[in-house]
């Protein structure tokens, strides 16, 4: 009960925005504090968002690839055709599509770190000339794609920048084009945590899906589906809190007993606060309205080949 208050308790600071320069120092205090952190205890490819889990019992590796094959059957990507993300990480998903879908892909990322590591795989893996990593705010994507697609990020962009958000993502879709928004979200929508924003993300906010709208409602966007992977996260975090355990001897050698500690509830009590639901991972579709070439049923996303 004490972990769940966690993700309950109200704000009693104020957060730093989400700026342009804002944002430049919320992401560069959590994700820029070493790739070596970050990689004891993370899936083999670096992805530190929700994976999706065919079965419990698949290994984390398996579920991250399983996460990004459904991330790419939802978006029903076709070679040649072009992808812009907004918020890519360590480069993984963006590697994944430009080779086993064909799509070529800007990926956008404000963390330094992270990039130049994407940069180096994107360039160890031969996919440097389809995959082109840009170190700069979602706000400033330039250009027009197939399909916008985002992991992750919508946490950090803050919910007085979503209308924003969906003025880049409108200007940025073909007419024909489609998106995926993946964030973790909230039943009600409340003040963050004080400790979690203190401690550990500066500057996020988890939306409901009524604030998330406020993205697609200003470009006209019409929702294609909607999935809660609520269940799939606590089991991620679970994974992660199994290997940072197994890791907490190196982490020490890097970080003080202090940070440790910290980390150590907030990945504890992200578990719980998935587990009783008071957290919620939605995966949203979203296209221009009038588009009806889409499937009948949801069968393309379970099938063993890509679409």
């Amino acid at each position: 009960e004490g972990l769940v208050k966690i993700s309950r308790a109200k704000v009693t600071n104020r957060p730093r925005l989400n700026s342009l320069s804002g944002s430049r120092e919320n992401i560069h205090d959590h994700y820029d504090i070493g790739n070596d952190f970050y990689r004891l205890w993370l899936d083999d490819r670096m992805q530190y968002t929700c994976a999706y889990f065919p079965s419990p019992s698949a290994t984390l590796e398996e579920a991250q690839i399983a996460k990004m094959d459904h991330v790419c059957k939802k978006l029903m990507l076709k070679p040649g055709e072009t992808v812009v993300e907004a918020g890519c990480g360590w480069g993984t998903l963006a590697l994944h599509m430009a080779k086993n879908y064909g799509v070529k892909v800007k990926a956008y990322n404000i963390s330094h770190e992270q990039v130049v590591n994407a940069r180096q795989q994107a360039k160890a893996l031969g996919l440097d000339k389809l995959v082109v990593y840009i170190e700069d705010d979602y706000r400033n994507i330039r250009g027009t794609f197939d399909v916008f697609v985002s992991i992750g990020m919508l946490e950090h962009v803050g919910a007085q920048y979503y209308r924003e958000l969906g003025t880049v993502i409108g200007r940025s879709l073909k007419e024909n084009g489609r998106g995926l928004i993946h964030s973790i979200g909230r039943n009600k929508a409340e003040p963050m945590n004080a400790w979690l924003e203190r401690r550990i993300f500066p500057g996020s906010y988890s939306p409901t899906l009524r604030e998330m709208m406020e993205i697609f409602e200003l470009s006209g966007f019409s929702i294609i589906d909607v999935e809660n992977l609520r269940l799939h996260y606590a089991k991620t975090l679970e994974h992660w809190l199994g290997r940072f355990e197994q890791a907490k001897e190196r982490i020490g050698t890097m970080f003080d007993e202090k940070f440790i500690r910290s980390w150590r509830l907030y990945l504890a009590g992200s578990i719980a606060a998935f587990a009783v639901g008071d957290l919620q991972l939605f995966q949203v579709v979203f296209a221009h309205p009038g588009k009806n070439d889409l499937p009948w049923t949801r069968a393309h996303l379970y099938a063993e080949t890509s679409p």
